[in-house]
């Protein structure tokens, strides 16, 4: 026996044993917008170790949650991304989150800000599908990071990297993006005080605050 096990005869406890170590699950949550190379994820989660994420992405690769795979030329780049397997705690990840978001801080001022693909569970974890009846594509440009998001009739799609034919394409930081989310600034006032740039109509990000947005009403 594993000394390092629970030993019992209980999913919850097995799930445990493959997840409970720190920084695992927040590996995961890093995938979820598709594959990322190595120091992508050493940016994402500021505090590890190159050390302990290098065996953390082994310990879960031997698990069969994510899958280690070389892109074609000319990127060539290392890169890691989720399996099914691992794909199928994206339900879980999401009431975690909708759970943990109730001792989140008022303010950032003491902890650190993420990227735009770190929170790619955010928006999936206040997505409201009953005000989604439309499709449209944003691309976000955020801090040099590249992130497509889809909505198609209740359907949430997100994507690192370009999009194909986007409608909408926006230019902006990652504070100004968490404000838009939580309704600390509108995208009018984002406009006028030249902290966002839009290619597209200022509606559509409208509506896309309108499904996405933290603060809004269940």
């Amino acid at each position: 026996m594993n000394n390092r096990s629970y030993n019992q005869y209980c999913g919850l406890a097995y799930a445990l044993e493959l997840l409970g170590e720190r920084w695992t699950i927040l590996i995961i949550r890093e995938l979820v917008a598709g594959p990322r190379r190595f120091k992508d994820l050493l940016n994402g989660l500021p505090g590890i170790s190159t050390n302990l994420l290098t065996e953390r992405l082994k310990h879960l690769e031997q698990h069969g949650l994510i899958v280690r795979q070389v892109l074609a030329p000319p990127a060539g780049s290392t890169v890691y991304g989720l399996t099914d397997l691992g794909r199928g705690l994206e339900p879980t990840l999401i009431e975690w989150g909708k759970w943990g978001s109730q001792f989140v801080p008022a303010n950032s001022e003491h902890v650190h800000i993420l990227t735009i693909g770190s929170y790619a569970l955010t928006l999936k974890t206040f997505f409201r599908p009953e005000l989604a009846q439309f499709r449209e594509t944003y691309q976000w440009h955020v801090d040099g990071e590249l992130l497509s998001i889809t909505i198609d009739h209740g359907q949430l799609y997100i994507q690192q990297g370009l999009s194909q034919q986007p409608d909408t394409i926006i230019h902006t930081t990652i504070e100004v993006y968490l404000q838009l989310l939580q309704g600390a600034i509108s995208p009018q006032q984002a406009v006028d005080q030249g902290l966002l740039q839009i290619q597209g109509q200022l509606v559509a990000l409208e509506r896309f605050l309108a499904c996405c947005a933290i603060n809004a009403p269940a």
